[in-house]
């Protein structure tokens, strides 16, 4: 079944925000962080689990590591590392 109308736009919650004034590789080191963090938080507990639980917990942890890199490349592609002579 279709609607007729579409659903009207959401106004953001004003509760958690970022600041429009933050720069792009702030807010990439702080992604980097946080999904650096979420990767531990997914690989300990999965260290307390057995079968499929720890199994889906390790393909999350794998996920987060994968974005984790992702934003690591961004962040070398903004401010290149420095190359050994």
């Amino acid at each position: 079944m279709f609607k007729d109308t579409p659903n009207p736009p959401r106004k953001p919650s004003p509760f958690f925000c970022v600041s429009p004034d933050i720069n792009t590789e702030s807010l990439l080191a702080y992604a980097c962080v946080s999904l650096a963090s979420a990767n531990v938080m997914t690989s300990d507990l999965a260290g307390l689990l057995e079968g499929t639980h720890r199994n889906t917990l390790l393909g999350i942890a794998q996920v987060i590591m994968l974005g984790e890199l992702a934003v690591n490349r961004a962040l070398d592609n903004i401010d290149p590392p420095a190359q050994a002579q």
